[in-house]
């Protein structure tokens, strides 16, 4: 689990196309914190590290991972952003997020509103369903509350803050990003779709609410 609140903005060292994507990345402020087998996300993406060397950490993604995300976008030299994964003694400052992609969505539109912008998201319906006004969701692997929410779309306004310590700085209109809706929606989804029959109050008990 992680909160969706960026610690650094690593570069990609190295890609190695395969079957498996071989990734490397220079992180010198979050390497040091890791060791192998710890989960950091990476854009948002839950990934493991198989080695270190210095300031550098190595990952695998497999097929399923880079069909669903953006990943396969990224080229050496990408700015990517990194947090590693959430302990008791760590604040969540964002929300809870599990690193797991529901979707790639698209920056349809940027506007600037003094030092800060809005941005607006493009995102198919699977996505857009559990998207509410006021509510959380994880872009890039940022911990972000929504504007507003369109048939289409949602808009999300960012301090300058953020968009300075994150790897948004770096994209425009048409660049893709990697969506993980608020998990709190989708669970209740589907106890709600497990039996029409049960009131939501007795199904959250049988499962532990």
């Amino acid at each position: 689990m992680f909160t969706g609140i960026v610690e650094e903005i690593g570069k990609i060292a190295s890609i190695n196309v395969g079957v498996v994507y071989d990734l490397i990345i220079k992180c010198p402020i979050t390497a040091p914190k890791c060791s192998i087998g710890d989960s950091v996300a990476v854009n948002g993406i839950c990934l493991t590290v198989t080695k270190i060397k210095g300031d550098l950490l190595s990952f695998n993604a497999v097929r399923e991972t880079i069909s669903r995300t953006s990943l396969k976008e990224l080229k050496v030299g990408s700015e990517i952003n990194l947090e590693t994964a959430l302990t008791l003694s760590k604040p969540i400052g964002g929300h809870l997020v599990s690193g797991h992609i529901d979707g790639v969505g698209l920056i349809s539109n940027i506007l600037n509103v003094g030092d800060s912008k809005e941005i607006t998201f493009s995102a198919g319906k699977d996505i857009l369903k559990y998207i509410i006004e006021k509510g959380s969701v994880c872009i890039d692997g940022i911990s972000l509350t929504v504007a507003s929410v369109s048939s289409d779309s949602f808009k999300v306004a960012f301090i300058p803050h953020t968009l300075e310590n994150t790897s948004l700085k770096s994209k425009g209109i048409g660049s893709n990003v990697n969506i993980e809706c608020d998990i709190i929606g989708k669970y209740v989804e589907k106890l709600l779709n497990k039996s029409s029959e049960k009131s939501l109050i007795d199904l959250l008990k049988e499962n532990g609410f």
